[in-house]
């Protein structure tokens, strides 16, 4: 699907008790809005836990035209963030808190 683009990831964080419910909701993820990741551009997205700190490490592929930034205009992105909002740190808006992540090594 991706000719260039780049690699990216970044940090968000889940309350505690709270994995099931995030791994649960991402097992039933809705196909209306991976269809919306990928037509922004987004692929081989792939979502880590840190156990002990709640951390989630998130990787994804985006495409050179990318639209990612289009995402939270989009419905269904507001209603998986609704969705999500009760189990994970989130800001005014109710997109989730997330945290850049600089890449320091890379080996293909």
């Amino acid at each position: 699907m991706m000719t260039g683009g780049e690699k990216i990831a970044f940090r968000m964080q889940i309350h505690p008790g709270q994995r099931a419910a995030y791994e649960a909701r991402h097992d039933a993820i809705w196909p209306d809005l991976v269809a919306a990741l990928h037509d922004a551009g987004i692929s081989d997205y792939s979502i880590f836990l840190h156990e002990e700190t709640l951390s989630l490490f998130a990787v994804m592929r985006r495409a050179r035209d990318h639209r990612m930034d289009q995402l939270p205009q989009r419905e269904v992105m507001q209603l998986w963030w609704r969705h999500m909002a009760d189990i994970m740190q989130t800001d005014a808006t109710g997109a989730p808190v997330v945290e850049p992540l600089p890449l320091l090594f890379h080996l293909d």
